[in-house]
Order: structure tokens, then sequence, then C-alpha cells
């Protein structure tokens, strides 16, 4: 009786060893593994963060976290420390990491996610994909081409076309309006392989952008959202422009 007791124990103390022998090697294999990839401490948002936010008041939504480099942006800051006195220029959504551009002097016009109105103007506000807006990266103050694809029947000289055309130049963005999102992550992941893959997660969800027009342009844009498709351009107010060009099918044309 009494030698089955010790055996027990001893199988009791020998599955214990192994399991400590197990979960050593396994916690230095995900080391090793990460290792293997240049891993970078940087700093990526837990909570979001409203514009306007100073840096000092930052710490409190963010994380570090260990990355491999090749899922680090270039821009992505690992501490805070030279950015006493910025604030954030836009909002900032669980997952991303936080980017150099994203920090700017209070007196910017965009920290409040918003810009003034110029005179004269109105504002509208429509949807549209990221994809459809330069990969959802647009900011209050950034000035945009607006692009309407029409279907066939349209253009009464082209009644059997699609065709698409830019009908607004550097249009100002005042508001930018995320839909939150999150990233399709393996529940069984490691916490690295978790943090990569929200890194290098495409930007899903829908923008509400407003812009400031004049009435025709507003007529336009919400026929544009209303009855056909409108894509954005990231236009700032140094880039050329040309003729309006109306693509038909495989055609150009410059009217």
């Amino acid at each position: 009786m009494k030698s089955r007791l010790l055996a027990g124990v001893a199988a009791v103390v020998l599955a214990l060893v192994g399991a400590m022998m197990l979960f050593g090697y396994t916690q230095g294999a995900e080391a090793r593994a990460v290792a293997g990839l240049d891993p970078v401490d940087v700093l990526v948002v837990a909570t979001a963060v409203p514009a306007g936010t100073p840096t000092e008041e930052l710490m409190p939504f963010l994380t570090t976290q260990q990355l491999p480099a090749t899922a680090v942006a270039p821009t992505a800051l690992k501490d805070l420390d030279a950015y006493t006195g910025k604030v954030t220029a836009v909002e900032l959504m669980p997952g991303e990491q936080v980017l150099t551009e994203r920090l700017v002097d209070p007196d910017d016009t965009s920290i409040t996610g918003s810009v003034e109105v110029p005179e004269g103007l109105q504002e509208v506000s429509f949807t549209v994909e990221p994809a459809k807006a330069v990969g959802g990266k647009l900011v209050p103050g950034d000035t945009v081409g607006i692009f309407i694809s029409m279907t066939p029947g349209t253009l009464p000289d082209e009644p059997g076309a699609d065709t698409t055309q830019l009908v607004l130049h550097k249009v100002l963005v005042t508001s930018v309006q995320r839909a939150p999102s999150a990233a399709a992550v393996d529940p069984a992941a490691t916490p690295e392989e978790q943090a990569r893959a929200e890194a290098e997660a495409l930007p899903s969800g829908s923008l509400m952008l407003t812009v400031a027009v004049t009435e025709e342009q507003a007529t336009k844009l919400v026929f544009g959202n209303e009855f056909e498709r409108i894509w954005l351009s990231k236009e700032p107010t140094t880039a050329m422009e040309s003729p309006e060009p109306i693509t038909i099918h495989d055609k150009v044309l410059y009217r």
C-alpha cells in the first residue's frame, strides 16, 4: 500500500516537472521565433483616442507591443518623449500604431476633427468605402478630386456606354468619421501573431466624409451619391489640372 502511494506521488511529481519543462520550452520557442523576426517595440492604440488629445494624456489610451519589424510602419513611434506639446490630429482607433504624422502642433486646424468652412461654401456629407477614398487615409484639411461613374444612358451622346468623369477638383475635406472595425484575428494565435495581423489588416467599414462645396458642386455631389458611384483621389492644392477627362470604356475624351 505504501509503495503504491509513493509511486503515485512520484508520478505526479514527474508530470509536474514534465509540464514545467514543456512550458519553458514553448516559451523559449516563441521567444526565438519572435527574435528571428527582428522584433520592435511600438506604441499601439488600445482605446479610441479623440482628436485633439495632448500627448501628455495619451499613455492611458496606449500599450507597448513587440511587433516584427516588417509589420511596423516607417513612422511608428516607440515612445512620446520627443512629442511633448503635441496633440492628436485625428481620432486614433484601437489596433493602429501611433504614427508621427498623427501628432501635430495645437494650432493645426485639423486637430479638432474638422476644419473651418470657407466663407460662401456649404457642407455636404456622404459615405464611401475606404478603397474608394485613398485607403481611408484622408483627414480633415485634405483636398480631394471627386470622380463620378455613371451607368449607360446617363450621357445623351453616349447612350450605351459606362462613363467616369472627374467632376470636382481640390474639394476641401472638413470632417472624417470612421465606422469602428476590427481585424479578423485567430483567437488561438500568440500575442505577437495577433498584433501582426492587426497591423497588416486592410481598412474596413465605411467613412463619412464632409466636404465644403459651392451650391453647384453640392448638386453634382448629391446626384452622384444618390444615383451613381463616387470615387475620390487625394488631390493637393499643388496638383496639376488637365481638361476634365471623361473615360468611356477604353477611350479618354478631353472635353
